[in-house]
């Protein structure tokens, strides 16, 4: 069976940390620039730190420079990814073509290109186009079935990553407009303003209100942890959570959580991670969870009533009144918990002041007047206790090493066979048992390293005297020569030149998302006419898709079978017509006429 890679994300230099040591195979982080989240950038020097702790455990660092690029940007994406290549970067994930280009013509040094879920990867066809050029993996739209993504392996030979965990877009990744059409975001340039996250009325053509002031596009959140079986059968081999913006807490809560779940499969990276909590994703940032898209249900998908985290559900209201309210629940509550509930159809909530057990829950007093009605779900989405424990957590990641003194040299072996000797000059000691009982502690002591020690060995004719200071120096520059050892043993895969390969289609607009001269030139070579260059850079939008996904409105709201021109009215009154594409069950956004 092939090894699995279990894929987190991080915000920063502590978030990268905290994924390694909770796991992770691999980890995408932001450069300084051209990351899809463009808050979310990282200096040179702290990916360079990351890379280097990251390899220890043989887990990989990709960096993502996944958003499209004018004509001069692409020039310093070009010396970007030079320096990312010069520290071991394992791989770059890329949306924009320029860079294709640039790889076709060696302009690139050899660093692994994954193509960005930012491509619309969702046919057989196009990821094998992207087989045939030469990519080393593809990030699958996170819209695909089990059965879509069997038949895209039986296929393809090419490496897919799909997404497990987080937050989806309503559009096909890559193919939204809506930010950059409303306020000039673009989301293919990192400045998404999560147009979907807002309110909207569905109305009729003859204004009738079907829905008013609802999230209409705004989804629940990925959850696939029950199904990890089947996207294995499927062909997945990368597993990723979604979350560069997300904090620490998340990244490690989430991490381990899918860690434990697939530590029964060959994984990818090494160490022994040692943790003191016990994961829990419903206590994570949610807006409920869904698995549909795997499934071609649709059904339990959205979540009109908000866009915000809903938490864990913890039980019902037995009486309440303006001052206080008491819960069924079997969960422990403390001061300062985030309690939320739908009160008329929209997601309220309140932090805790005061609470009392009481048998069979607790008798809160929130931090103001509520009107809460008998049998009302209550749910937490603030638990404190377990923040305080993520965030007070001492989580590891360790590797197992030997270590063997001998009369005037000492030894480290790690569990891959990389040894380090160093040699000392020592008087013999007069208290064997003393002198090896110092060795031992001293060498134990491995606590702010990446190291865990298995066994320590004594074969010399003569037991060497040290002070333990000695011992602890002598420790301490071992481990890190092994380290040196290891990292420079440390090879990153090479990508070939990118070929040509024909385009899966013969033209295309703006939803190519061209926006230099480079990726034209790309397309054009794979026999892919560009009529018209990226969303951005044109004028006229009138009529345009803003967006195309597989959540329905009409199947949503009125079943399949309504014929009735829709339209969603955002809070400005403006209305964006909704088209229908029933043989392919998706739905579009234009922009008004």
């Amino acid at each position: 069976m092939q090894k699995l890679e279990l894929l987190s994300p991080a915000k920063d230099y502590k978030c990268a940390i905290s994924a390694i040591n909770c796991g992770a195979d691999a980890i995408y982080i932001g450069a300084p620039s051209f990351g899809a989240r463009q808050n979310a950038g990282n200096s040179l020097e702290d990916i360079k730190k990351i890379i280097d702790y990251a390899h220890l455990f043989n887990v990989k660092v990709y960096i993502t420079i996944n958003t499209i690029l004018n004509d001069e940007e692409l020039k310093e994406a070009k010396k970007l990814i030079e320096k990312l290549y010069e520290i071991k970067t394992d791989a770059i994930i890329i949306q924009d073509f320029g860079l294709l280009n640039l790889s076709l013509n060696n302009a690139l040094p050899p660093i692994p290109i994954h193509i960005s879920t930012q491509c619309d990867n969702r046919n057989v066809e196009k990821i094998k186009f992207f087989e045939e050029i030469g990519a080393k993996r593809v990030i699958l739209a996170r819209e695909l079935s089990v059965d879509e993504i069997k038949k895209i392996k039986k296929n393809t030979h090419i490496e897919l990553e799909h997404f497990i965990h987080g937050a989806l877009c309503v559009s096909y990744s890559g193919q939204c407009y809506m930010s950059e059409y409303i306020g000039k975001r673009s989301a293919n340039r990192g400045m998404c303003a999560q147009a979907c996250r807002k309110k909207y009325s569905l109305i009729d053509d003859k204004g009738n209100y079907l829905v008013k002031n609802k999230y209409m596009l705004s989804l629940k959140d990925n959850n696939l942890s029950n199904h990890l079986d089947k996207l294995i059968e499927a062909g997945i081999i990368s597993f990723k959570i979604e979350g560069r913006l997300k904090d620490e807490n998340y990244v490690k809560n989430v991490t381990l959580f899918y860690h434990n779940l697939l530590k029964k499969y060959p994984r990818l990276s090494h160490g022994k991670v040692i943790s003191d909590f016990s994961p829990n994703i419903n206590k994570t940032f949610n807006r409920l969870y869904c698995d549909d898209y795997l499934f071609k249900k649709k059904d339990n998908i959205y979540n009109f009533s908000t866009p915000k985290s809903q938490g864990e559900y913890i039980g019902q209201v037995i009486s309440a009144n303006s001052d206080n309210f008491t819960i069924e629940t079997k969960y422990s509550l403390s001061m300062q918990d985030g309690l939320c509930f739908i009160q008329n159809d929209e997601l309220s909530g309140c932090l805790i002041n005061k609470c009392e057990k009481i048998k069979g829950g607790y008798k809160v007093y929130p931090n103001k007047k509520l009107q809460l009605k008998q049998n009302q779900k209550i749910y937490r989405n603030i638990d404190t206790e377990f923040n305080k424990t993520l965030e007070h957590s001492h989580i590891m990641r360790k590797l197992s090493v030997k270590f063997t003194v001998y009369n005037q040299n000492i030894e480290v072996r790690d569990e891959f066979n990389n040894k380090v000797e160093l040699i000392f000059s020592a008087e013999p000691a007069k208290n064997i048992e003393s002198m090896k009982n110092n060795f031992k502690k001293s060498l134990s002591k491995t606590t702010d390293t990446p190291y865990f020690v298995e066994n320590i060995d004594f074969k010399c004719d003569i037991m060497p005297f040290l002070a333990v200071s000695e011992i602890n120096k002598l420790r301490n520059e071992i481990l890190n020569k092994l380290s040196e050892k290891i990292l420079s043993k440390y090879k990153v895969k090479k990508q070939k030149p990118v070929d040509i390969a024909q385009f899966p289609d013969k033209g295309g607009d703006y939803h190519l998302n061209v926006h230099n001269k480079s990726a034209k030139e790309f397309y054009e070579l794979c026999n892919c006419k560009v009529s018209e260059n990226s969303f951005e850079s044109i004028k006229n939008h009138k009529g345009k898709e803003l967006m195309r996904m597989r959540h329905c409105l009409r199947r949503a709201v009125c079943g399949c079978n309504d014929n009735r021109k829709l339209f969603l009215e955002d809070e400005k009154k403006v209305k964006y017509p909704l088209l229908f594409d029933c043989k392919n069950c998706e739905m579009a956004v234009l922009a008004p006429c």
